[in-house]
């Protein structure tokens, strides 16, 4: 078991990390580290908190998930996903509440991990996570326009609709000169791949127009207008005050967290998984990122995930092992400690363009698209998702998304269970009833699928078209591999009214599963273990029986019991 919580750091050491291998991963983790500083950064703001808590978020959670994650290339820090929960909860709690849902989040990870959920992350419905990401973008992309156009605004309302009108009501206070910067920057941002992809574009964006803006006293916001100086170290740690009334009230936001953590981590895993041809541990990868999201808040930072952008650019840049992504956060923290100070002058028209790109790039605009033209219940739950996450909250959206896919799936699985009379065989069936006698008064059915809550109603529904009450009433589960808690409820009822009536009911080729469920809820005694057979020519025999009618000669007759099912189980 414990071999299944190893982080993959230890695995790399354990199987030899070549002085070529180091090399290549040094050099790539100072690329990472450059290239996130201007999105760590971007990312604090639009969040609502202080610029270097971005970096704070990226070195210490960077450094967490690559020394004790679950992939060998996965690069952590924030990511756009989480702005707008984490700007909500800093508006309605402070920072002391922020930070209190991400160690809650950070915990929830860790039970998730140390539970072996991992694999059941994957099942979020993919319109589900198109729908909230897109919708995420979209307010990312409206909430970078004032800083981009220079806007002036006395008041941002908190929805959606009211802060597009803010906006077009504020356009009189445009600035040409910060519209000019996020021009610039847009320009650079587009055209500079074409130019080199080994320098990112937006670290020449910012180096570019802070320059221009500091050579022509361009009066345009930075970073230190708005938010002062910028600190050269990590903080020292601090424990933030809790209380329970607090935690109830985080308890929604912090699951949120700790769901757009866990499914975006695990996709970026997924996608270096593709890249680099191996496969991650997603137990391991929940783990990480619980212990980064319990320990960043100790020094001032807000929610981390595994980042897909840094983590291909690491592997883009030659890292194939968990030193780059450590590296990547030494980066980071050598670059606060030695040229922090020079932040304070970066124009904050130039963060909201490169967010502004960050959010066209996740917005996933052409499978959006794509989907619309799906089938209706998957496009529903693609658009009730974003709608709800651009005009309600995203903790919201989440919530119904998750329970109106669930509710969709079953659905399709109810849709999927056949409860057919025997009229309605199969054509080519050797076990077909039109090649065998059916005595008069004996009633056939048949359950062609999973028998679960979904498909119970159907099989009421389909017994009551049954005018003429039988005297034998023979349902064939030939093809019932499972069956759950509610279809035994209504097998019950169909065995109380059988008594009522003075039918007998009979199972026909029941299988182990469903088998040792009859067992376990005592219907197979009620039943009867004589009136339980294999296949269905013993069930007709057993009816002919009951009637008074000659069998049909069949070969040596074999009657289950629950115990040679179990056995038959036991010697597979």
């Amino acid at each position: 078991m414990f071999s299944l919580f190893v982080p993959e750091s230890v695995r790399a050491i354990k199987e030899g990390i070549s002085k070529k291998i180091l090399m290549s991963d040094i050099m790539a983790g100072v690329i990472v580290g450059i290239v996130a500083l201007p999105l760590a950064i971007a990312f604090a703001i639009a969040s609502g908190v202080k610029p270097e808590q971005g970096i704070f978020t990226a070195v210490v959670a960077g450094f967490i998930i690559s020394c004790f994650g679950g992939s060998r290339v996965q690069i952590g820090g924030p990511t756009g996903a989480f702005i707008i929960v984490v700007f909500d909860i800093v508006a309605q709690y402070g920072y002391e509440g922020l930070a209190v849902a991400t160690m809650m989040a950070g915990f929830m990870l860790l039970v998730m991990g140390i539970s072996k959920l991992g694999a059941t992350i994957r099942f979020i419905p993919y319109p589900m996570t198109v729908g909230f990401t897109s919708g995420i973008a979209l307010i990312i992309f409206t909430t970078q326009i004032p800083d981009f156009f220079g806007l002036t605004l006395a008041n941002t309302p908190g929805d959606f609709i009211g802060k597009l009108s803010a906006y077009a009501q504020g356009m009189d206070s445009l600035n040409i000169q910060a519209l000019a910067v996020g021009a610039v920057t847009l320009a650079i941002l587009l055209f500079w791949p074409k130019v080199t992809r080994k320098v990112p574009g937006s670290v020449v964006a910012i180096i570019a127009t802070t320059v221009l803006t500091a050579l022509f006293g361009l009066d345009v916001a930075t970073i230190g207008s708005r938010f002062g100086s910028v600190p050269s170290c990590l903080p020292s740690p601090s424990i933030p005050t809790v209380n329970w009334e607090m935690i109830k009230q985080l308890s929604s936001p912090a699951f949120t967290i700790a769901m757009l953590a866990a499914i975006e981590s695990l996709l970026s895993a997924v996608v270096a998984d593709g890249m680099i041809g191996k496969r991650h541990n997603a137990n391991m990868e929940l783990v990480a990122q619980g212990l980064a999201n319990m320990v960043v808040p100790l020094f001032g930072g807000i929610p981390a995930t595994g980042a897909i952008a840094r983590t291909a650019t690491n592997i883009k840049s030659g890292g194939t092992t968990p030193v780059a992504g450590m590296v990547h956060a030494v980066t980071l923290l050598l670059i606060l400690l030695f040229f922090g100070k020079w932040a304070v002058l970066i124009p904050m028209a130039t963060l909201s363009a490169i967010l502004m790109m960050v959010a066209y790039h996740m917005s996933e605009w052409r499978f959006f698209v794509k989907l619309l033209k799906s089938q209706p219940a998957d496009v529903a739950v693609m658009l009730v998702t974003f709608g709800l996450t651009v005009f309600v909250d995203l903790t919201v959206a989440i919530e119904v998304g998750v329970v109106m896919a669930s509710l969709l799936f079953m659905n399709r699985m109810a849709n999927l269970t056949k409860i057919k009379r025997r009229t309605d065989d199969f054509e080519n069936d050797p076990h077909a009833l039109a090649c065998r006698k059916v005595p008069r008064r004996v009633e056939i059915f048949e359950i062609n699928g999973p028998f679960f809550f979904g498909a119970a109603n159907r099989f009421k529904d389909a017994l009551r078209v049954v005018r003429e009450k039988p005297k034998v009433l023979i349902l064939r589960c030939r093809h019932i591999l499972m069956i759950d808690a509610t279809a035994l409820r209504a097998l019950e009822e169909m065995v109380e009214e059988a008594q009522r009536e003075k039918t007998l009911l009979i199972l026909s080729g029941v299988h182990a599963q469903p088998l040792i469920c009859l067992e376990q809820s005592g219907l197979y005694y009620k039943i009867g273990e004589d009136n339980i057979y294999a296949n269905i020519d013993d069930a007709l025999n057993g009816a002919r029986r009951f009637l008074g009618l000659e069998e049909v000669p069949r070969p040596v007759p074999f009657v289950p019991t629950v115990s040679r099912e179990i056995e038959a189980m036991e010697g597979q």
